[in-house]
């Protein structure tokens, strides 16, 4: 099996910063950003020990396939992608919430619930709905940008209250993530999927808002395959998705839900396969393209190479 990037670990002339997130790997210039899509894995805000190769290409490839595809949309960070394992942009200055959108009552949603709570981020949910049942119309369900540990659901009252986002960026903010999901909806339906849930993040740059981060990918959305979903529903039956939901329902059923306490399951070869094949499975559905997996050999110095030609 081929070993995937855990890290990258760079020092590039005119570099002011670096920043090592749950996933990317980032180099801080002094007015872009070199983003590095590793092949580490995270669920519960935990990263687990072992990276799945190939899913840095998947998710940087993804995301600039939908950055690209809605920058008439929604204004956004990128200048290039100069490898698969790379995007390069503006610096911007991030908004400290990520704007969570919904379509059907899945994952966080659905378990909070089931739970018996009717309300989430000051949403009112409706009586009677089932798990994966489309909502009567896609709802923003705000978290709070952790630079450690857990994100946190938090209301547009409680940002607006607390001053994270002033009102009239708030209100751009949801009208940007609507028009997004609308159209990574139809972009999905074109190619047989439903778009269930995503988050956008956004920032600043020159008092303008820019779509910044990755979009539509499996680290950040949730889709089901469109056909056999109504049957699927009317039988009670788990939706055949594509999704990281399947990792955190692996965690879940051997004990961990990245409580104090809990251990890690060891992930074999043979999970970090499906994994892998999963990532890549939604790739090819979502863009229509044949994934070409990159050599994973001298890989650390293809990406510094890639940085250090267009920055």
């Amino acid at each position: 099996m081929s070993k995937g990037i855990r890290e990258t670990n760079f020092n590039f002339s005119g570099q002011v910063g670096f920043y090592r997130g749950k996933v990317r790997d980032v180099y801080i210039f002094p007015d872009k950003l070199a983003v590095v899509a590793s092949d580490r894995i995270s669920a519960f805000d935990v990263v687990l020990p072992k990276p799945i190769p190939y899913k840095g290409q998947v998710l940087n490839q993804i995301a600039y396939h939908f950055l690209d595809a809605t920058k008439k949309v929604v204004p956004n960070w990128v200048l290039s992608s100069p490898d698969p394992n790379v995007t390069i942009g503006h610096r911007c200055e991030p908004f400290k919430v990520e704007m969570v959108i919904r379509g059907y009552l899945a994952g966080h949603a659905w378990r909070t619930y089931r739970s018996g709570k009717r309300e989430l981020c000051g949403v009112t949910l409706p009586e009677g709905l089932n798990e994966n049942d489309p909502l009567p119309f896609p709802i923003i369900t705000p978290t709070t940008k952790a630079d450690e540990g857990h994100d946190e659901d938090i209301s547009k009252a409680d940002i607006l209250a607390k001053g994270i986002v002033s009102p009239g960026d708030y209100e751009q903010l949801e009208v940007y993530t609507q028009a997004l999901f609308a159209e990574g909806s139809k972009m999905a339906n074109e190619k047989g999927l439903i778009l269930v849930d995503t988050k956008y993040e956004f920032g600043k740059r020159g008092g303008q808002i820019l779509l910044i981060d990755e979009i539509h990918t499996p680290d950040s959305s949730r889709y089901f395959y469109a056909e056999g979903y109504q049957e699927r529903q009317k039988r009670g039956e788990a939706q055949k998705q594509l999704s990281k939901e399947f990792v955190r329902q692996w965690l879940i059923s051997n004990g961990f839900q990245g409580l104090d306490g809990q251990k890690i399951p060891e992930m074999s070869d043979e999970i970090i396969t499906d994994i892998s094949d999963r990532y890549i499975e939604l790739y090819e559905n979502i863009t229509g393209k044949k994934f070409v997996k990159q050599n994973l050999e001298d890989v650390e110095d293809r990406i510094k190479n890639s940085i250090i030609s267009n920055i």
